[in-house]
């Protein structure tokens, strides 16, 4: 073939390859997400405006950002719906489609529920939670647990920030606890009870009036980042440096029919900005808890002696005994929580010091 045929044959050639794909592009469907509404989900989560702008709204945004028009979600603060303790029921009903919450203060109708929020003494550290839930078992026990429920899903579980108590008076012994009247989650309210803590019950949005007008003499319900960031630290004079747990189990859920009617990709989606969430808070908790601690300038730190402490942490183990035998399932949590304890301990530092 001469040069010029050649030429001529590639000029052919494009042209028809260029009708080809002309062509096949007109004859194709053009499919774009607006060409269906938008789902649209009402989503509520335990925290006020303030701890929410950490917590979850930079998730629920990008998910909104990423999906593309497909789906958006509504994002509703602490009780602005719904009052928390009856998060679980309004979304079995469809009032509100999805919850970021921890079973404890939702009610959720499962046996694990009183292992959400804070079980006393389960976790050290922020890390303990995902690994409790991805590595020992937790996370095939909560979805067996709520298979059994109708009308809800379990999505997954993550780790918060560890349970301080920020109060009007220093707490320097366990005795300065008694007839402290504390904010706190249903289950720490009643294990600390056993120490004369009572526990009171109000909205979020109402503890920080109810330390300024006495109704309350301190909180058990986060660590010190949230007391800052959420403004109690400006109510209150003090945080104890001992815990009660060193993370907040909390988790995500969704109506079922209305889970179920998400398209799997957008379904992967919401999964990767839920781990997205989960990421950013470990980080912004561990920089909080050491950042407000030693520059916060608001609350002057106490501490119970390690070894007067440690009569919580023996009560604790009995409480779990106690929680162990109101079922089958639970024994089974609380034994993974003992194996784990023990495995902790014999590693030694970094994962336990004590």
């Amino acid at each position: 073939m001469t040069n010029r045929n050649r030429r001529d044959f590639l000029k052919k050639a494009g042209v028809a390859t260029a009708a080809t794909v002309g062509a096949a592009t007109v004859g194709a469907p053009y499919v774009h997400a607006q060409s269906r509404a938008p789902i649209r989900w009402r989503m509520q989560t335990y925290a006020g405006p303030a701890l929410a702008a950490h917590v979850i709204k930079p998730s629920i945004d990008a998910f909104n950002k990423a999906a593309n028009g497909e789906m958006e979600i509504e994002l509703f603060y602490a009780d602005q719906l719904v009052p928390t303790g009856e998060l679980f029921r309004a979304m079995q009903r469809g009032t509100i489609d999805a919850v970021q919450s921890d079973d404890d203060s939702i009610a959720a109708p499962v046996d694990v529920s009183v292992f959400g929020g804070y079980f006393p003494f389960a976790s050290r550290y922020s890390l303990d939670v995902p690994v409790l839930f991805n590595h020992y078992g937790l996370r095939e026990i909560w979805e067996e647990a709520y298979a059994e429920i109708d009308g809800v899903t379990w999505l997954g579980a993550g780790a918060w920030d560890p349970c301080n108590f920020v109060t009007r008076d220093p707490i320097r012994s366990i005795e300065d606890l008694r007839g402290k009247r504390v904010f706190t989650f249903p289950t720490a309210g009643r294990f600390l009870s056993r120490f004369g803590v009572v526990p009171v019950t109000l909205p979020w949005e109402d503890i920080e009036v109810a330390m300024q007008t006495r109704e309350l003499d301190g909180i058990a319900w986060a660590g010190i980042t949230e007391a800052y960031t959420v403004g109690w630290a400006d109510v209150a004079n003090y945080y104890l440096t001992n815990n009660i747990s060193g993370a907040w189990a909390g988790s995500y859920f969704a109506n079922s029919d209305r889970w179920n009617e998400v398209p799997e990709h957008l379904q992967t989606l919401f999964k990767l900005c839920m781990d997205n969430s989960h990421y950013y808070r470990q980080h912004w908790y561990w920089w909080g808890e050491a950042h407000y601690r030693t520059t916060g300038g608001k609350l002057e730190l106490t501490s119970i002696p390690e070894e007067e402490w440690q009569t919580l942490e023996d009560a604790a183990l009995e409480f779990w005994d106690e929680i162990a035998e109101q079922s089958d399932r639970n024994a089974r949590v609380v034994q993974i929580l003992k194996d784990y304890r023990q495995t902790m301990q014999q590693a030694g530092p970094p994962y336990r010091y004590s």
